[in-house]
């Protein structure tokens, strides 16, 4: 058996690294974060997540000279004009964290006066793989999440927005979910599924 080829993962988040070695694990990759080479997260300029993922993604390969696979994701609030979005991560500012970020989420909620009974929202990630930082044709695949915004947070598992998303037909948050659970519902779950197709294809080329 031929030793599993080693991918940067463009993301220093541990809980990034942690879902997508669960997600990718059939693949023969061994999947490494950037910081093993000290590789700095780049501006984030995109206005979609495809765009900052591929950023990402070239980034690392130009800096490690590997393959790299970037996942951008957040949440998306059409009662919020689609906020946070691609700002998911510095919602709240540069050094934000979890708390802080969906803490504002409620409050700009409260803000326009919007009653948490329906407050439709959405998770979407996008997964993109460079062979090289000149790879003309990346592998690309998105999923997404539907659920809604929850007044309260519940739950101390996940990361993010997790505990104030309620996915569709859940009792439950993506916070309370264990590990496995939100690994076979989440948008990078989804995402997950074509993006394994689309890779294995690519590997074997």
């Amino acid at each position: 058996m031929s030793e599993p080829k080693q991918v940067v993962l463009a993301s220093n988040n541990q809980h990034k690294l942690k879902e997508l070695k669960a997600l990718l694990g059939k693949l023969p990759i061994d999947l490494v974060p950037q910081s093993r080479w000290h590789v700095p997260s780049p501006a984030e300029t995109g206005s979609t997540f495809f765009e900052n993922a591929l950023i990402k993604a070239r980034h690392a390969c130009s800096l490690t000279h590997l393959p790299a696979i970037a996942d951008d994701s957040g949440l998306v609030i059409p009662r919020l004009d689609g906020e946070p979005g691609v700002r998911s991560a510095r919602y709240a500012g540069e050094d934000a964290s979890d708390a802080e970020n969906y803490s504002l989420v409620l409050s700009n909620l409260v803000d326009k006066q919007e009653t948490f009974d329906d407050c439709r929202a959405y998770f979407c990630a996008t997964l993109v793989y460079l062979s090289n930082s000149n790879d003309p044709t990346p592998v690309i695949s998105t999923g997404i999440w539907h659920g809604r915004i929850i007044e309260q947070p519940r739950g101390s598992n996940g990361f993010g927005y997790d505990p104030v998303f309620l996915p569709i037909g859940m009792a439950c948050t993506a916070a309370e979910l264990d590990a496995s659970e939100k690994n076979r519902l989440s948008h990078r779950a989804r995402a997950t599924l074509e993006f394994v197709q689309l890779l294995e294809r690519r590997l074997n080329t």
